[in-house]
């Protein structure tokens, strides 16, 4: 029987590892809210009570984690209590700690992937997450079943950070997205147009997208800015993209205009200010009160 380990139970990380349940493995869970923990011990994981031990006990190891540093760190205790046959990073944690990470397990005989998830946490619960995916191929079938229970997994190619690519690429559309729905919108209220009914229009014609599908129905509409992802992360997946780009020789100016407007929102409405507020800094730029009803 495989053992399975999963480390980082937040928002998305407990719905994914939930989803891993039920199949025949055992699951070992471990984060640093004993809460987060409790609930997966509740639907039948088992608590590993460190990194190190999910190394010890686990053939394959998930991560699902902030930024780059702490999937650096974590992943450096785990391999500190052993030695798991495959490690495998759902964050968005950008191509060169997933580089970084592939020599450092290499070196062990461990085999590394990337998969970093987009389709929010409505998606990790569902189970309909994108994952895009690098790694060596040959060892993909033993991964490949795993993430089919947390959504629909694409491979991207062998080469270190592969999947990390893709991500931040997806995440960029993501954004910008967000931004441009926020121009129209405004445009459309400082006109004098009902914004629901203008959100209606939007879908029904050629500028449809995903901040008019789901984000402002949900969070921007009723004006709560909750969907569910922090502008500080948002920045954190920017600039990584820039990074990778600026390494690439590739120009980014809509990326950096994004960087921008992301720490506007963080400068005006905090550090838990959800990246839906975007449309706030956009609304009161034109004069709008950002805190209508």
């Amino acid at each position: 029987m495989t053992t399975i380990g999963f480390l980082g139970l937040g928002r998305m990380g407990a719905p994914m590892a939930a989803n891993l349940l039920g199949q025949g493995e055992t699951l070992l869970v471990h984060d640093i809210s004993p809460a987060a923990v409790e609930g997966l011990v509740a639907k039948g994981a088992e608590a590993a009570g460190s990194a190190a031990a999910l190394g010890e006990r686990c053939e394959i190891v998930f991560t699902s984690l902030p930024t780059p540093n702490i999937v650096r760190q974590a992943i450096a205790e785990v391999i500190s209590g052993g030695s798991p046959r495959i490690v495998c990073d759902l964050s968005t944690s950008g191509p060169k700690l997933a580089q970084d990470l592939h020599e450092i397990l290499a070196a062990r005989g461990i085999a590394s992937f990337d998969a970093p998830v987009s389709g929010g946490i409505r998606g990790a619960e569902q189970a309909t997450l994108a994952i895009m995916v690098g790694g060596p191929e040959a060892l993909w079938p033993h991964v490949e079943p795993l993430l089919q229970r947390i959504g629909r997994p694409f491979f991207m190619g062998e080469t270190p950070g592969a999947g990390q690519v893709a991500k931040l690429a997806n995440n960029l559309l993501s954004l910008a997205a967000i931004a441009t729905t926020a121009e129209a919108m405004t445009l459309a209220i400082k006109a004098g147009l009902d914004p629901a009914r203008m959100i209606e229009v939007l879908n029904a014609g050629t500028g449809a997208n995903s901040a008019t599908r789901d984000k402002w129905p949900r969070a921007v509409l009723p004006r709560t800015f909750d969907f569910g992802f922090s502008a500080q992360l948002s920045l954190k997946d920017t600039r990584l993209a820039l990074e990778e780009a600026e390494a690439m020789g590739v120009p980014l100016p809509t990326g950096e205009r994004l960087a921008a407007l992301l720490d506007r929102v963080l400068a005006t409405y905090g550090d838990d200010a959800d990246f839906t507020a975007m449309a706030k800094v956009v609304e009161a730029d034109a004069g709008l009160d950002p805190e209508r009803r």
